[in-house]
């Protein structure tokens, strides 16, 4: 399998399932066993989902000098992610608060303490890259300095914007310039997913453009030939929370692409991924391995 360097936040995540959404007011409630605390962070998530899926990660992110950072190493041991790269040099480790309901619904809160206003150490990025084949950069303030060095180097590089509305959004602009593989989400989409997808093909020239569609599935858009095609959504399990779907989708799709699979083929193999990790609570929970992806992927491209 591949060697992946990840840079991007880790944080601890707390989920809290609700009644519904809006939350109505109430001083106190007892929801048994919905209350979870793990460990989480779109870096952490992407580096756990590749590492299941059988690549070699290498995880840069920026932790808190805390009792926090305790539960972040014993995570990383027991995921079988290496550690050697993640820094305890903030006063405190980032926090996320998710509520959702009983139909997969989520609402996000993140406190990113100071993070954002730290930097990584050039050096110590540098051993990471090392002889990676792929770099997952996250668009976090702490991973915009690398972005021309990886770019120097010839290595791919894969980000996930997320929610965006503006073509020329100002804290995104720099990670969508140097992508290769660029995912966002339709959530805040100013216009039809399609008519985007062709103006950041044109205005950035990635080789691959995915835009999440939630429930709908995915819409892949590709540089060679302007094609734009819908990929559907499948369902493996009953949904639970779809806290952390994208980062999933986002994973499995670098993943088998980077293997060399057929961007189509890698978007409706990320879709079984990311369907079957929504059956769960926590955002970095869930993920099948490859041989479970092959299963279900079967089951839904049988071979004629």
């Amino acid at each position: 399998m591949g060697r992946v360097l990840v840079s991007g936040l880790i944080n601890l995540e707390t989920t809290l399932r609700v009644e519904g959404f809006p939350v109505d007011y109430c001083p106190v409630r007892y929801p048994f066993g919905g209350v979870g605390t793990s460990v989480s962070g779109v870096g952490y998530n992407v580096a756990k989902a590749l590492t299941v899926l059988g690549d070699t990660v290498h995880l840069i992110s920026l932790i808190g000098g805390d009792p926090q950072a305790d539960l972040i190493r014993g995570a990383l041991a027991r995921d079988g992610i290496a550690g050697d790269f993640v820094l305890a040099s903030l006063a405190q480790t980032a926090q996320s608060v998710i509520l959702y309901d009983g139909e997969g619904r989520r609402q996000i809160h993140v406190d990113l303490k100071d993070i954002q206003d730290q930097t990584y150490p050039p050096a110590l990025f540098d051993k990471a890259l090392g002889d990676v084949g792929l770099a997952v950069l996250c668009n976090i303030n702490f991973s915009r300095p690398f972005l021309q060095e990886v770019k120097r180097r010839g290595i791919p590089i894969a980000t996930d914007v997320h929610a965006i509305s503006d073509l020329e959004d100002a804290y995104n602009r720099d990670f969508m310039v140097a992508a290769d593989v660029l995912f966002m989400s339709d959530a805040y989409l100013p216009m039809a997913p399609e008519t985007y997808a062709r103006l950041v093909l044109a205005r950035y020239h990635p080789e691959v453009v995915v835009i999440g569609l939630g429930a709908q599935g995915a819409l892949l858009a590709l540089r060679e030939g302007q094609t734009i095609r819908h990929v559907p959504a499948v369902s493996t399990r009953p949904v639970v929370n779809t806290i952390g779907a994208g980062d999933a989708l986002f994973s499995a799709f670098v993943h088998y692409y980077a293997q060399g699979y057929a961007p189509g083929d890698a978007l409706a193999r990320a879709m079984v991924f990311a369907s079957y990790k929504i059956g769960v609570v926590g955002a970095s929970e869930g993920f099948l391995d490859a041989v479970g992806v092959d299963r279900w992927y079967a089951s839904f491209y049988p071979t004629s």
